[in-house]
């Protein structure tokens, strides 16, 4: 595992909060609904491992009330929620909210992979605070601000919470493209200019380099990301208001579910039955109008000098 970074300055004195003034916490809740897979629940438990200011309850019965939250939400002292909702075994739907007030998002989660699916070299400190990466597309609209200001609140571990150790050895990425959100994690990666490390994670020697330059009494060192996973895919549906609850105030026009893509599928499968059908249809008549059925279609006209017309 390489080396972790110290977040805590020489200089702490912008860390202390001055007498009288309430310290802000940050506390996520993390549950999902009846009906997850395997995969829904190892990604859960990699976000909660990743996470050390959140906190992992049981399953949430109701699909309809998702108001009730709220009030678990009051329960376990948490200003945050982030609620997996599974739908027909397969789709899986994130919904994040800033309880009491608002807002709330919902998003359609995709092309999700676990740690243990992507097997990746990279490690974290577990209970370490991460760098968060956005991308600049964020501010060029506002209902992306109103995203990127919740998942600051929601991924950004605080210094102040109860199991979080004083380090930023991992950075989590949130990228737009295509309309979507893709995040990653990767590993901050410190290695010395004369290693390169090999496919196994190992350092191995490397060409002889001078010694490394010292800046301010520290060596200097090559700075290199290494993904860990999870990695998943948000597409943005609808912003609430309120915390579950409350008007819209952003839809997604261009969303379609994955139940009406799939209903689109079968319905253009029994379309292509249906026309191989007709078509077989047509062609039975076509041969029966040209009298080349032996039963059924048009009868031939009767021929004047047959034997059986003759000697009837």
């Amino acid at each position: 595992m390489a080396a972790v970074y110290k977040t805590l300055s020489s200089s702490s004195n912008g860390d202390k909060v001055p007498a009288g003034e309430k310290k802000i916490r940050q506390r996520v809740l993390m549950l999902s609904s009846r009906g997850t897979t395997y995969r829904h629940r190892h990604l859960l438990q990699d976000l909660y491992s990743l996470m050390p200011h959140s906190r992992k309850e049981a399953k949430f019965d109701s699909k309809s009330k998702l108001h009730q939250l709220n009030e678990l939400a009051e329960l376990y002292n948490c200003n945050n929620v982030l609620f997996f909702e599974a739908r027909k075994g397969q789709d899986l739907y994130a919904w994040m909210s800033k309880a009491p007030n608002g807002p709330t998002v919902k998003f359609h989660l995709q092309n999700l992979h676990t740690m243990e699916e992507l097997n990746f070299i990279g490690n974290c400190l577990k209970g370490s605070r991460p760098l968060l990466s956005f991308d600049a597309a964020f501010e060029k609209q506002a209902h992306l601000r109103v995203i990127k200001e919740l998942f600051t609140q929601i991924f950004g571990v605080p210094k102040t919470a109860r199991k979080v150790k004083p380090f930023v050895d991992h950075v989590m990425g949130f990228t737009i493209a295509d309309g979507k959100i893709w995040i990653r994690v990767y590993q901050i990666s410190e290695t010395e200019p004369g290693k390169k490390k090999t496919a196994n994670g190992e350092e191995a020697d490397a060409e002889p380099v001078p010694t490394p330059k010292k800046s301010k009494g520290k060596p200097e060192f090559d700075v290199s990301l290494v993904e860990i996973g999870p990695r998943f895919v948000l597409t943005p549906i609808v912003i609430q208001e309120a915390s579950f609850g409350g008007p819209i105030i952003y839809e997604n026009k261009e969303f379609v579910s994955p139940n009406q893509i799939r209903s689109d599928l079968r319905r253009g499968k029994a379309g292509k039955y249906n026309r191989r059908t007709e078509e077989t249809m047509e062609a039975k008549i076509r041969r029966g109008d040209l009298g080349l059925n032996s039963h059924g279609g048009r009868k031939n006209e009767k021929d004047p000098l047959s034997d059986k017309v003759l000697f009837a």
